[in-house]
């Protein structure tokens, strides 16, 4: 035991506060006798091995002392845990308060001993013959279970993040309360099969050991139901589905049994008998033995978001013996058909229902501590959907099934994957230790769990089973067979990177760069991370959060450094150890485009500005490039969110403040759109939407700095095919155009309601990128655009007039932004906030129609806000900007429809 990280630890846990833990409680869990009952524990007791010494047989039994043990949730790591009964008496989210808990000893493991986690359940009397099962969903990094003083399992046979386990505890569990405890064994991402963050952010102190996706209860009678799967092929004209339905039905006696199994899918009965010997699990196949196909005429179509609609069927099953009801499973599935070819040029594509589609994602973080939150994963997906985009892509951390069941009711695309640079690659091209047969069981045993869980959801549309490395050829063919044995019948991707394997074939993806920055113009280039085929992960770096949020999130000297020291590491940035500690080719370029920052709120505005600009280029150039000689088939911005508050690859940040990043995103994938080509100096109408768009309107305007119009045109009859692209314009060369300049944009359909609006600063000195200089991360430039003449615009004014009305649970705030004929000048990027009272916090999280906006002189928008009511407080909109000084206008008293 390392002697100074067991004293700081215990230093922590002094800090404990009476009022603290008093807040918590804990209670049993009630597990019902009907069969089929599943009830997840839903409080655990946890304590510190070092604490709690005693055996595993003494803990799990009725009357055990567990004073002075801490309440959690059921799907607390150690760290979620003590987190959630205030034992740190400062923010671990705040400056570099974490390095506080961070000790750790000679092998660089950080919380050494294991620890318990104890609960009690309590079993209604049930009939002869019932079963009880423990299931757990994977336990970083294992777990010894006892039951009610007896010894069921051992962390060898419990090893891993992801497999889910059915131990039965029949033998040792009766009616009335029954006590759990689990030994849980410290974990190392680069020692076992668990889950590491790479350079995303900080280790978390514990790293994340726990029973993380939880762990439940479950009755049943002699025969068990377990992964009830659907899998639907769909006609080409989508007018014809069959489905073929299957069940693995368990013995759990000793004795053979005869089973009734009826099913219930899509609203048509099934039924399947079937004759199980002692100890047997059998897959059964509703379609076996002669009996007609489920075939299904006309079936709901399950579309991606903006394609279509989203509709769900449901399967349910039921085993019985004897007459009597022994089991029942049930799940979701969706009716829709996924290919994936690989283009002429060798890169991935992907069809749904027939239609190509360009795949506009984000990669995926849960909270670093891996906390469960169902409201804040709503919120993210509802933030996904506002962004206009169609797929999420997790690269490891897979999450519990609410996070695939939102995905399927919003039409997300999901593509799940293994994760980089730790034990699941060291096997591959890292250098890591050779991989034991162990390993390999818990690896296919991985597999075997995700295809489960996965498999029925249309939502998912393939699975990485390498991520900067494809994976050996053994484990390769592991997990091709794992998949295949469980009837997957989606896309098998070797790598995220351009790798192959002989059993999933190449890969058709690109793992280029950069990371780190580089200018908008990049992304129209024909090499390296430039928009043509699939690109995995990719994006410019670093994100500032607003104002706010850097005050809360970093100490004063930090946030001194931010803009007075680019040279300097910041804790919030990345890893210590990485490349993208440092935000110098971030603070670099903001220097030399918009000028030396004068203090922290002006490197803030003129992040906004880089930020909203950027990543607005990046999803551009890829939508430019769909209908392309070589197409632009996906592009993963990396990343979608944070696992903690960070200056580094987002949309948006970790206190879900909407900002510059977030808002090009949702610009550039508006469902009809009108952009600028950088490289082509193109105008380009982009419809990501199924349906052929005609008569359509477009205006472009470029303005010199000063507002003046130097060239303009309209353009009528606009038709833009579904899901394609057209150049309809080719801006000339403009004379006279002052250094900054600006090209305004929009699209509206036939009778002049406006469908898009864009608008965008240029600089007659162009970024120069050092092609031959690039490296994994960047390409350095020999020369910066020149953005500076933006600091000599004048004070713009404005008007705004705001209203409330109460929708549900949620307020809708409708704002007309006007800037008056008499302004100045051009009011750019104006940005909107909703605050509850004058002097209140922001309302959060909040989902724009648009926001940042640029407006002229004599032009106005109207914008809507959608956030939780909360309080009766009357909102606030507080509107600030480049060149407008920060105003709050009264936003009305919500009125309307009430909850």
């Amino acid at each position: 035991m390392n002697l100074t990280f067991r004293a700081a630890l215990a230093a922590a846990l002094s800090v404990v506060a009476v009022p603290a833990m008093a807040r918590t409680t804990y209670a049993d869990t009630a597990v019902g006798a009907t069969p089929g009952t599943r009830v997840s524990i839903a409080r655990w007791q946890i304590q510190d091995v070092a604490k709690a010494p005693q055996d595993g047989g003494a803990i799990s039994t009725d009357g055990f002392a567990t004073e002075g043990w801490f309440p959690v949730t059921g799907r607390a790591t150690v760290m979620a845990g003590l987190l959630e009964n205030d034992v740190f008496k400062n923010d671990v989210f705040y400056s570099d308060n974490l390095r506080a808990v961070q000790v750790p000893d000679a092998s660089g493991n950080l919380f050494v001993t294991p620890w318990w986690y104890r609960a009690r359940f309590v079993v209604a009397s049930g009939a002869v013959g019932e079963h009880t099962l423990l299931r757990t969903h994977g336990i970083i990094s294992g777990a010894d279970v006892w039951v009610n003083g007896h010894a069921v399992a051992r962390h060898a046979d419990l090893a891993g993040a992801y497999p889910v386990h059915d131990i039965d505890v029949s033998p040792w569990v009766h009616p009335g309360a029954n006590v759990l405890a689990m030994k849980v064994y410290p974990a190392d991402p680069r020692m076992s099969l668990s889950i590491g963050w790479v350079d995303w952010n900080p280790t978390p102190p514990d790293n994340n050991m726990g029973p993380w996706r939880g762990v439940d209860i479950v009755r049943t009678g002699p025969v068990a139901l377990s992964a009830p799967r659907v899998r639907a092929t769909l006609s080409p004209d989508l007018h014809r589905a069959t489905l073929a339905v299957k069940v693995i039905a368990t013995n759990l006696d000793r004795i053979a049994h005869d089973a009734v199994l009826s099913a219930t899918v899509a609203d048509r009965p099934l039924t399947q008998a079937v004759h199980l010997a002692p100890g047997e699990a059998r897959v059964v196949d509703f379609g076996a033995d002669g009996q007609p196909a489920l075939v299904l005429d006309d079936p709901k179509i399950w579309w991606p978001i903006g394609m279509g609609d989203h509709p769900l069927y449901r399967l349910q099953v039921t085993a019985t013996t004897g007459g009597t009801t022994s089991d029942r499973a049930e799940t979701t599935f969706g009716v829709r058909s996924v290919e994936s070819r690989l283009t002429a040029q060798g890169d991935r594509q992907f069809v749904i229902n027939g239609q190509p589609l360009l795949i506009r994602g984000g990669g995926w973080a849960p909270d670093m501590f891996l906390r469960d939150d169902p409201a804040r994963m709503q919120a993210e997906f509802d933030y996904v959907a506002n962004l206009g985009l169609n797929t999420i892509r997790s690269e490891g951390k897979l999450e519990n099934d609410r996070f695939y069941d939102l995905a399927d009711r919003y039409g997300i695309l999901v593509l799940a994957g293994w994760e980089c640079c730790d034990k699941w690659e060291a096997a591959a091209k890292t250098g890591g230790e050779p991989w034991t047969d162990a390993d390999m069981r818990v690896a296919q045993a991985s597999m075997t769990s995700e295809a489960r869980r996965l498999g029925n959801h249309p939502s998912v549309i393939g699975f990485f089973i390498g991520s900067d490395h494809a994976p050996p050829p053994a484990l390769s063919r592991l997990y091709v067979d794992a998949l295949r044995a469980e009837d997957w019948s989606l896309p098998i991707i070797a790598a995220a990177a351009n790798e192959a394997t002989a059993d999933a074939g190449p890969s058709g993806m690109k793992m280029a760069g950069p990371y780190d920055w580089i200018p908008p113009s990049y992304w129209y280039a024909d090499k390296l991370g430039g928009a043509f085929g699939f690109d995995s992960e990719v994006s410019a770096g670093a994100v500032i959060p607003r104002l706010e949020d850097v005050q809360r999130m970093l100490s004063p000297q930090e946030q001194d450094a931010l803009w007075k020291s680019p040279d300097l590491r910041q804790y919030h940035a990345s890893a210590d150890w990485s490349t993208f500690a440092v935000l110098t080719p971030f603070d670099t370029a903001l220097a030399r485009r918009y000028g030396a920052p004068k203090g922290l709120d002006d490197y803030v505005a003129k992040a906004q500005l880089d930020n909203y600009d950027n990543v607005r280029a990046q999803f551009e150039a890829f939508n430019a490039h769909m209908d392309a000689t070589r197409p632009a088939t996906g592009v993963i911005y990396w990343m979608l969110n944070n696992a903690w508050p960070s200056l580094h690859w987002h949309l948006y940040d970790y206190y879900m403040n909407p900002a510059g990043a977030y808002f090009g995103a949702k610009k550039a994938n508006e469902a009809l759109h009108i952009q600028y080509a950088y490289d082509s100096h193109e105008i380009v109408a982009v419809n990501h939407t199924r349906e052929d768009r005609h008569a359509l309107q477009a205006s472009v305007r470029v303005r010199n700095l000063d507002g003046t119009v130097r060239f303009e045109k309209h353009l009528q009859g606009v038709e833009v095919t579904g899901n394609h692209t057209r150049t309809v314009f080719r801006v000339p060369t403009v004379p006279g155009l002052s250094p900054v300049y600006f090209v305004e944009l929009q699209l509206d359909d036939a009778d002049g309601k406006p469908l898009s609006r864009n608008v965008y600063w240029l600089s007659t000195r162009d970024d120069t990128l050092d092609w031959a200089g690039s490296n994994w991360y960047l390409t350095p430039l020999t020369q910066y655009a020149d953005f500076t003449p933006l600091m000599s615009l004048p004070t713009a004014t404005r008007e705004v007039h705001a209203t409330t009305v109460r929708d549900g649970n949620d307020a809708v705030t409708t704002v007309t932004l006007s800037v008056p004929s008499s302004s100045k000048a051009v009011a750019l990027q104006q940005h909107l906030s909703i605050r509850r009272g004058a002097q209140g916090d922001l309302a959060l999280p909040v989902r724009w129609t648009d926001n940042d906006v640029t407006l002229w002189p004599g032009e106005s928008v109207v914008l809507t806000a959608r956030y939780p009511a909360g309080d009766p407080v009357p909102p606030v909109v507080e509107v600030s900007g480049w060149n407008v000084p920060t105003e709050r206008f009264d936003a009305g008293r919500p009125q309307g429809t009430q909850p």
